[in-house]
């Protein structure tokens, strides 16, 4: 008896200190995790990226606390997360043939006189011209896209169910771009987030040339016969 209570003391021990040695070292893993994270978003430059999305993925929570003790703010973590996700993705999100993609725009892109009716698929473009969606779209769409204007991230699932595209990119505000490539890399659905350069819920903006340059990758140019250049507001 004496000699099973020995027994399991010392793995009860055992335990304890293995327990303290993983925490431990978790804790350091995250310090530097997020010291990496600091220096990348302060250069302008991913250092060790194949490093830190899978550790961001059982960690994220813990290394977030740390950032925001080293004085990162949450806007610039969610742009680096976004950033991390678009870099990780891209080699997979070139290998898929354009028809295969979608583009996700949020509905308040469009001017507060948009004329254009909800749909079971979203909003449907009438090239008013009131905002810039009525030029972009279509350049877009020649270059093989399915394009939906959507009200909510419900209409993503939907669209996604209905179409199966292999490849999504996503427009919308810092949160609602993480939130959905969250979901995406959850259900393995390649996809890419071009975050809107204004907020807002009415006539926000997107930077048509950011958004180009992420449709066009793994895309030949000399490819394309219309080569998409938006450079007007205005619908052509």
């Amino acid at each position: 008896m004496f000699l099973e209570d020995e027994f399991w003391n010392r793995m009860m021990i055992l335990l304890g200190e293995v327990t303290l040695f993983v925490a431990v070292f978790l804790i350091l893993i995250s310090i530097v995790m997020a010291i990496l994270i600091g220096t990348s978003i302060r250069s302008g430059r991913l250092f060790f990226p194949a490093l830190l999305r899978p550790f961001l993925v059982l960690m994220e929570g813990f290394v977030k606390s740390i950032c925001t003790l080293i004085g990162i703010e949450p806007g610039e973590l969610l742009r680096f997360l976004i950033r991390l996700d678009n870099r990780m993705n891209t080699q997979s999100f070139a290998a898929i043939p354009p028809n295969e993609r979608a583009v996700f725009l949020p509905q308040c892109l469009r001017s507060a006189q948009c004329p254009a009716h909800l749909t079971p698929e979203g909003l449907r473009c009438v090239g008013c011209g009131r905002c810039e969606l009525g030029g972009g779209i279509p350049k877009m769409k020649a270059l093989g896209y399915h394009v939906f204007i959507i009200p909510g991230s419900t209409f993503i699932k939907r669209m996604v169910q209905k179409y199966h595209p292999k490849a999504i990119i996503g427009v919308g505000c810092l949160m609602e771009v993480k939130e959905g490539l969250d979901m995406c890399n959850r259900i393995g659905l390649v996809a890419m987030g071009v975050i809107t350069a204004k907020d807002g819920c009415v006539e926000t903006i997107v930077d048509w040339h950011d958004l180009v340059d992420v449709a066009m990758i793994g895309i030949d140019p000399s490819s394309v016969a219309d080569y998409p250049d938006i450079s007007s507001n205005k619908s052509t």
